[in-house]
């Protein structure tokens, strides 16, 4: 698939994503959506690819849904639909159980979907003062991307509440201090802390990696007598050299 909305580089064992409609600070369209699952799932069966990085281009991350290609794509018959894609409708389960850490370099504004496509992934680090906003109430609809299951297990049930009902947006000092994020740091040396932690991790075991992202997923879920059986199970499976 050749790329219009993002780019996509490879080295060092890092596969890195760039959101690229920076004129119109990386705002969603369906298009966009199509070429991140491709991206995502290239780099899911890329051996050589340890970890992901998502970031955007020039001053945004991603500024929501593109409301100008929203509207001319519903006056255009046959055009894209917004929320038909897979992207919105099912790959947030996928990302959810994706077996490579994902960090997202949150470079500018995240807006609406810009913030809601990063929870389902592993570790966010904003650059210091950039907008955070989960916006959806104030078009009239509800946040989707699972976000409603993953945004009270991130910052908890109260500080949900408090950014969907509100539709506040937020700086990243206080995303951090919520757990939104898990860094914030200066604006230009965002890339290279997030490429400096994806390479602490693509120097691991990506089989121990893989194994370790999955027992905790199922941790939060599981009573801590079930947290012990998987993960003496998943060791078990490392220790033969297979998978759990």
């Amino acid at each position: 698939m050749k790329y219009a909305n993002i780019l996509y580089e490879q080295s060092d064992g890092i596969a890195t994503i760039t959101l690229n409609r920076p004129e119109k600070m990386n705002a969603y369209v369906p298009e966009m959506g199509d070429e991140l699952v491709h991206a995502f799932r290239h780099a899911r069966e890329d051996e050589d690819v340890r970890v992901v990085i998502l970031t955007g281009a020039g001053k945004g991350f991603c500024a929501g849904v593109d409301l100008d290609a929203l509207k001319a794509s519903r006056a255009e018959p046959g055009a894209s639909r917004l929320g038909e894609e897979e992207f919105i409708n099912g790959f947030p389960l996928e990302l959810a159980e994706y077996p490579k850490p994902i960090i997202v370099a949150i470079n500018g504004a995240a807006i609406g979907v810009g913030i809601t496509m990063t929870l389902p992934c592993d570790i966010r680090i904003a650059a210091d003062g950039v907008k955070l906003g989960v916006t959806f109430t104030k078009l009239g609809i509800l946040p989707g991307l699972g976000s409603t299951h993953l945004l009270p297990r991130l910052i908890g049930l109260a500080n949900a509440k408090d950014l969907v009902l509100t539709a506040r947006v937020i700086r990243a000092d206080e995303a951090l201090g919520m757990g939104l994020v898990n860094r914030v740091v200066p604006r230009d040396a965002l890339l290279k802390e997030a490429r400096e932690l994806a390479m602490s991790i693509a120097d691991l075991r990506p089989e121990v990696i893989a194994a370790a992202k999955r027992v905790l997923e199922d941790g939060l879920q599981s009573t801590m007598a079930e947290a012990m059986h998987n993960e003496a199970e998943a060791s078990a499976a490392l220790r033969r050299g297979g998978k759990s």
